[in-house]
């Protein structure tokens, strides 16, 4: 048992009730986790104590094929911590797609570490975001790898890495480089941040900031069978991507439903001058619904290759950032000086939402992979 005051399972065995899990979930956020809040905003506080309550409360582990693959429970888990807190949802998903490719990697090395890993024993974060990019075409792959006997040595400095430190871990992917300097593929390790492992400390930012993100510096830092998630890796990129992109939905749709919270909070006192603003709660909730349903309505076949189905979880992704802002830039307008207010939810969340808009992989980012898509399907 963790050292926060609410009761949660401590075995997975709970896990099967569907509807226990996401109390527990909504406890933890609404209790534990709301009180840090402020603390987690103002002072970057890393809160391994809420993930760790997550993760025995089933949150971080029951989108795993091994506990049912339950993506629309996992969904909906990370909206109801997104509500609360969106670095602490943000966390939630570092921790959700690193136990996704331990899972998907069949690597024994690595299954027998899964466990304790959903569980919210041992955490581990992402670090795709320069490679998503990279394989996308907008920029290059920062990490560099050369095969060696038993596996390969990688080097090179990768920043904006989350939910890491000192005894940790993330899924990371690096080129492997021929003796000429050309490129032969890329490989996806699970990238142990141990003594061989350099972190160092990011410019800060305006929000986020309690989600322990660093530069990782490597130098011949050897990766041998029992790290390898994927070698090749685009292959194994290709087939877990927008299972990637589409647990990222979970925390736009929780920063809407908090902003919807802080609009109908003021109701009782400003509806009568409110009623003259954009984006009124009935219109986003409208929307919010909408959304809701298409995102659950994906969440039962995560692993759809299709091309067809990529395009609609790209939307849906594109659409849940952009009600986002639009939905915390108007639960501003309508609290007010009172939303305005450092301690505030929503001058917070309008941060939050801003993260979830340029966040790998961005709007942009998002905009050009559907672009790309479309104009494979079009005729010569």
């Amino acid at each position: 048992m963790n050292s926060l005051a609410i009761a949660v399972p401590t075995t997975t065995t709970a896990w099967t009730d569907d509807a226990r899990v996401l109390a527990d979930v909504g406890r933890i956020a609404r209790g534990p986790l709301a009180q840090l809040v402020n603390r987690i905003d103002h002072e970057g506080y890393y809160p391994l104590d809420i993930m760790a309550a997550l993760g025995e409360s089933g949150a971080l582990g029951v989108h795993l094929d091994s506990h049912g693959g339950r993506f629309g429970l996992s969904l909906a888990a990370m909206q109801e911590v997104s509500r609360t807190c969106g670095s602490t949802g943000f966390l939630t998903w570092c921790h959700d797609v690193c136990g996704l490719y331990m899972e998907q990697s069949g690597n024994p090395a690595l299954l027998s570490r899964l466990n304790d890993h959903a569980m919210g024993r041992t955490f581990g974060g992402t670090a795709l975001s320069n490679p998503m990019k990279s394989l996308a075409g907008i920029e290059n792959m920062l990490l560099r790898a050369r095969k060696v006997p038993g596996g390969y040595k990688v080097s090179g400095s990768l920043p904006w890495v989350s939910h890491i430190a000192k005894g940790q871990y993330c899924g990371a992917i690096a080129a492997v480089e021929r003796d000429d300097g050309s490129r032969s593929h890329e490989i996806m390790f699970l990238l142990d941040l141990d003594e061989r492992a350099e972190l160092k400390a990011c410019p800060e930012f305006s929000a986020m900031e309690g989600t322990s993100t660093w530069r990782i510096q490597l130098n011949d830092y050897f990766v041998g069978e029992d790290s390898m998630i994927a070698d090749p890796a685009r292959p194994f990129i290709a087939r877990i991507r927008a299972a990637f992109v589409l647990l990222q939905a979970g925390m736009a749709t929780g920063i809407v439903q908090g902003s919807l919270d802080s609009i109908r909070e003021v109701e009782p006192v400003l509806g009568h001058v409110n009623r003259f603003l954009h984006d009124g709660p009935d219109e986003l909730q409208a929307e919010f619904d909408e959304l809701g349903g298409r995102i659950m309505k994906l969440a039962q076949s995560p692993f759809d290759g299709s091309k067809d189905f990529m395009l609609e979880v790209l939307d849906a992704r594109t659409q849940g950032a952009e009600l986002a802002l639009r939905a915390s830039q108007s639960s501003l307008m309508h609290q007010g000086a009172r939303g305005y207010l450092k301690s505030a939810a929503p001058q917070r969340r309008i941060r939050e939402a801003q993260f979830v808009a340029i966040v790998t992989p961005a709007i942009k980012h998002l905009r050009w992979e559907m672009a790309r898509l479309m104009k494979e399907e079009m005729p010569a």
